[in-house]
């Protein structure tokens, strides 16, 4: 008779909807990059991801079909569109960097992850649970590919901790084969070919890829997206230029336009090279700076990296992470910044 009495009991109060903390629970906090402490729903299944970079990260960990919204630039992505044609098809909110909040309301997002302040205040203004998932160098990379597979749950917090043992894996070999080098040649890593003096300093990324490949930055001043002068440039004499997004040709002659820069020594000599771009570029912000690290150090010490196959590389990391097999051809046009 007791039984039934409680039994009873917990019906009326599900019924009621009152319930212990343990069984109303819907929700989970994740800590954000800044250390925000984020309420999301215990399982998100509509993520608006409206930082470029990010979309590949959870392309990467198996989330793409929980997309909502995305970005334009995401959208004309020629590799991330070939691994994932469905992304043509999400709602891409943004005017610019700005928010259309009513446009992004409508897509009914369960979180919205970000990188962008402004974007954060205004999605978090409009109650929208908002994660800022930002990063500036490697082991901010590892967490926040962990913070968007904890967000995403399912299978892709184990594809998250593979991918960060892979990277660090790359990280190591690169290490280990450049550990006997008596020179690290002068590398200028400039933004992209549209305009010649906008380059990459010290406290980036693209300084860490620099350094961990081999290299030594030729900017020393600090911070992302540096505009220099031509003499600037041309006082630091580079030894090796990577323009990013671009090709070897594009860059080549974008630095060949420039009356002043086509006088160094590396443009002459065509030791000028475009970086890579897959799914995201791979310079900057990328998953795919596990590739990365292993280009720019077979570039910087061809000798010393023989042993690493590039096209092998890109192909076996599209399989696994993006399980879309590659041709040959699709892997060199990657490595050769086509997009």
């Amino acid at each position: 008779m007791k039984k039934k009495v409680l039994s009873g009991l917990l019906v009326l109060l599900l019924l009621l909807g009152i319930t212990s903390p343990a069984l109303a629970s819907s929700t989970r906090q994740v800590k954000d990059m800044e250390g925000k402490e984020v309420k999301i729903p215990k399982k998100v299944n509509r993520v608006a991801d409206l930082w470029h970079a990010n979309n590949q990260v959870v392309l990467l960990l198996g989330g793409q079909k929980k997309l909502v919204a995305t970005t334009p630039l995401v959208k004309r992505q020629h590799w991330f569109t070939v691994v994932d044609p469905g992304i043509k098809k999400v709602a891409a909110p943004l005017a610019g960097n700005q928010i259309q909040i009513e446009e992004l309301i409508k897509t009914r997002p369960d979180v919205v992850i970000t990188s962008d302040p402004a974007q954060l205040k205004t999605a978090r203004d409009a109650k929208l649970p908002t994660v800022n998932a930002m990063y500036t160098d490697f082991a901010g990379l590892k967490k926040s590919v962990t913070l968007t597979a904890n967000i995403l749950g399912g299978d892709a917090p184990k594809v998250a901790r593979e991918y960060n043992r892979e990277l660090s894996a790359n990280i190591t070999k690169v290490k280990s084969n450049l550990k006997e080098i008596k020179h690290r040649p002068k590398v200028l890593h400039i933004v992209n070919a549209a305009d010649v003096t906008k380059v990459d300093g010290q406290r980036t990324i693209v300084n860490e890829w620099i350094t961990l490949a081999g290299g030594q930055n030729v900017i020393k001043k600090k911070g992302n997206q540096l505009s220099i002068t031509a003499e600037e440039i041309i006082k630091a004499n580079p030894d090796i230029i990577i323009v990013g997004s671009s090709t070897d040709k594009q860059a080549r002659q974008a630095l060949k336009r420039n009356k002043q820069l086509q006088q160094l020594k590396t443009v002459r000599e065509d030791k000028v090279y475009g970086n890579p771009q897959g799914t995201f570029p791979w310079d900057r912000y990328s998953a795919e700076e596990a590739l990365q690290i292993l280009w720019a150090a077979k570039k910087i010490h061809p000798n010393e990296m023989k042993d690493v196959n590039m096209v092998k590389e890109v192909k076996d990391f599209y399989h696994k992470y993006y399980h879309y097999n590659l041709s040959t051809r699709q892997a060199q046009q990657i490595l050769a910044g086509e997009n």
